[in-house]
């Protein structure tokens, strides 16, 4: 079985508002990237955090076989560290240790990254 095939049988429903897995939050906007945004690849792969003390990923995948040169999804990061995903085809949020999350076509989504406060240190949250 593919992983794409795995991802199908899967997924829970298409998330349509606000969507969290672990410490990583995904907030629908119409904020889309500018021309200075950054696009955001690691190793071919679209990654949205690591865990900190497993190393497992927050990675979104394509749901279905895409031959079309433009990728169902696209993450990028503008200067101020806003970090956009923008979804063009069936795609889902999957994690070792979270069920996938099916994300909705045409949408854009800003990737919040929750952090811990503390009152000598600010840090994002380990998975």
């Amino acid at each position: 079985m593919t992983r794409a095939e795995g991802m199908r049988r899967q997924t829970r429903q298409v998330i349509q508002g606000v969507a969290r897995q672990g410490d990583v939050g995904l907030v629908p906007t119409t904020r889309q990237p500018s021309a200075n945004a950054t696009p955001i690849r690691d190793r071919g792969r679209t990654i949205l955090a690591y865990g900190e003390v497993t190393g497992h990923a927050h990675e979104v995948v394509a749901g279905v076989a895409n031959p079309d040169p433009v990728p169902a999804m696209a993450l990028f990061e503008e200067p101020d560290g806003t970090r956009l995903l923008v979804v063009r085809g069936p795609a889902a949020l999957q994690h070792e240790e979270h069920g996938p999350i099916a994300l909705v076509p045409g949408r854009t989504y800003e990737v919040i990254q929750q952090v811990e406060w503390r009152l000598d240190d600010v840090r994002a949250v380990a998975d």
